[in-house]
């Protein structure tokens, strides 16, 4: 049975599965925060749910998700919601402090407990897979994609060093992080394959279906197992350095956003979601 939270996001759950769709398709699953809490309410409700073994996380419509939300009517980074942390309120905080707090909290913050929450996730992944969609999708355990689906961080156009949750160089070879940044350009599934950031590539019109029956088949396996598993792996990369990494990054990154807004004006340098798209189809 499919249920929706807030409308943005739906969720269902059945034989041992759960999937959280992000559905805002009109915005190709641009994430306002309100997507946001969304989802981690129903990262938390699958966690809860006993029955649950592993959790599919996809976009409906023709995108996984163009990233974070940074042009539609929908637009709520001055909004106050209930935090899931205990970062304070950014609303009304000056200068810097604002963005930073806000982005601890619904960026860094959430995606980190995503990554962690103990049953496997997979991210079903289908056409733009764009900066903040990334986010979403290196969370997840593993990654399914179809042939037409292409991967990319652009927000070096704007002065940035990569989106909050840099995992870049975790994601592929340390070089091939650089040019990914460097250039800016789409990444297709198949090289996304072969740098080894994706698990499986399958045609468009069998990915639900190949995505479902993974994650039926690693829900055979025991609960425990499974979490002890995730959780070995994970550790080892946070003893490779990736949250510590993380941490610099993230600094770096709002370092990019105060030198924006003083040099400009603007924390984005300039760029709307219309000229960001733009410019990765002048780039495509």
């Amino acid at each position: 049975m499919q249920e929706q939270e807030d409308e943005v996001v739906l969720y269902e759950a059945s034989e041992g599965i759960a999937t959280i769709t992000m559905n805002r398709p009109e915005y190709h699953n641009a994430q306002n925060s309100r997507m946001t809490y969304a989802l981690d309410r129903c990262f938390q409700r699958a966690v809860n749910d006993d029955e649950v073994k592993v959790i599919l996380l996809r976009g409906g419509g023709k995108h996984f998700s163009a990233g974070h939300d940074i042009g539609t009517p929908g637009r709520d980074i001055d909004r106050t919601f209930e935090r899931a942390s205990l970062w304070y309120d950014h609303v009304g905080k000056p200068g810097g402090e604002m963005l930073y707090a806000r982005e601890q909290e619904v960026y860094l913050g959430m995606c980190r407990r995503w990554r962690d929450l103990p049953k496997p996730t997979i991210a079903v992944v289908q056409g733009a897979c764009v900066a903040g969609g990334l986010m979403l999708a290196w969370v997840c355990d593993l990654i399914v994609a179809s042939e037409d689906a292409f991967f990319s961080d652009p927000v070096v156009r704007m002065g940035i060093p990569g989106v909050e949750y840099f995992a870049h160089p975790f994601e592929m070879a340390p070089r091939i992080a650089k040019e990914f940044l460097f250039l800016g350009e789409r990444m297709p599934a198949a090289r996304a394959y072969d740098v080894g950031m994706v698990n499986r590539v399958v045609a468009r019109d069998r990915l639900d279906a190949e995505s479902r029956e993974l994650a039926t088949r690693v829900a055979r396996m025991p609960r425990v197992g499974l979490m002890l598993s995730k959780q070995a792996i994970n550790h080892a990369e946070d003893l490779g350095g990736k949250r510590s990494a993380m941490d610099a990054a993230f600094a770096w990154h709002h370092f990019a956003h105060t030198h924006n807004e003083l040099v400009s004006g603007n924390k984005l340098g300039g760029y709307d979601a219309k000229s960001m798209a733009k410019s990765q189809r002048q780039d495509g």
